[in-house]
């Protein structure tokens, strides 16, 4: 097997792509180099950021506490099928498949995700009642990402 020489600048450049984009892996092929950059987030889907730091005071800890979130069942949440661009209405300027307290029916399109130039319907697993919409319009997303949750 034949070495080559790591060019770190290469490398470096990739990786900032990687996360200005928010992307989860970015690939370069030229000149007999083939080099391939991934990033796997901790919480694949929820956060792509670093994490923030906030100095509270001991004391003022308790104020700054939020009561945790109720938990969403699985079967609940509409996730991506594939990586794309999430477009949240059938073209640009129309209204959108769903709103927040739409009752929806199973099979229902609730989004379109664009990939390889393709359109492709993302669909209501179940009937229900659209409790929160996570994506917006023309945004990048991955595989298995929350879209949206239903009731």
């Amino acid at each position: 097997m034949a070495k080559t020489n790591i060019d770190k600048e290469l490398i470096t450049t990739l990786a900032t792509l990687l996360h200005e984009n928010n992307l989860s892996e970015i690939e370069y092929d030229a000149e007999g180099v083939r080099l391939r950059v991934a990033c796997t987030p901790v919480n694949a889907g929820i956060a792509f950021s670093a994490p923030q730091v906030s100095a509270v005071a001991a004391n003022d800890a308790k104020t700054a506490e939020k009561p945790a979130a109720p938990a969403v069942a699985e079967e609940n949440i509409v996730k991506s099928p594939m990586v794309g661009v999430v477009y949240i209405a059938p073209e640009p300027g129309a209204s959108p498949y769903v709103k927040i307290g739409d009752t929806v029916k199973e099979g229902q399109t609730l989004f379109l995700v664009e990939a390889m130039k393709t359109f492709n319907a993302v669909k209501a697993p179940h009937a229900g009642k659209v409790a929160k919409i996570i994506v917006q319009d023309a945004q990048p997303i991955e595989f298995g990402e929350p879209m949206l949750i239903l009731e």
